[in-house]
């Protein structure tokens, strides 16, 4: 009698190495900062080898964009109204920083995107760009004032967080949407 064969490849199951990396990441960022975070302890976090997370992800940046990503999901353009779309999509991006890690992750690769080209090139391309596209077809806006929105509403929220360390209280989130939508009208 022949011995039975696994239809499974051998090594371990990898179903769910990206969900468990991205949990990972951001637990140890909120736990540890974001400079503190680095792959090698993402990657004990997850249970797995430094070398799975390099195979998925060549640097922290890249892995950090991708986990913002699955993260933050797509934008909801919801709305009747210009106005409704971008009030929905200032409160989405503001309840996004203000999840455990989120924030943390999100703010501390921008920092290192500033003295990092390749870093802002990913960031750009890979992060920005879809959500910018999405917003100026809801909107029927010219890219340099999608960019500028992006810039006032996640430039604010990102500043209340490094400087409070806390996400934008709802109020205050409000305030920012009433300050916006006259440059916009």
């Amino acid at each position: 009698m022949a011995p039975a064969t696994s239809a499974r490849p051998p090594g371990r199951p990898r179903a769910g190495v990206h969900a468990a990396v991205f949990a990972a990441t951001l637990s140890t960022v909120q736990e540890l900062g974001y400079a503190r975070a680095t792959v090698e302890r993402i990657a004990a976090a997850a249970g797995i080898a430094k070398t799975t997370v390099y195979r998925r992800w060549p640097s922290k940046g890249d892995l950090i964009v991708d986990c913002l990503l699955d993260a933050f999901g797509p934008v909801p353009l919801e709305g009747r109204s210009r106005a409704e779309i971008m009030s929905t999509a200032i409160h989405w991006i503001a309840a996004k920083i203000g999840e455990p890690g989120v924030g943390d992750a999100f703010a501390g690769v921008f920092s290192d995107a500033v003295s990092d080209p390749a870093l802002r090139e990913i960031l750009a391309t890979r992060f920005q760009d879809p959500y910018r596209l999405a917003l100026q077809d809801a909107l029927g806006e010219p890219e340099n004032r999608v960019l500028f929105f992006i810039d006032v509403a996640v430039g604010s929220l990102l500043h209340r967080m490094g400087m409070t360390g806390e996400p934008m209280a709802d109020a205050d989130v409000v305030a920012l949407v009433e300050m916006i939508l006259p440059a916009f009208r």
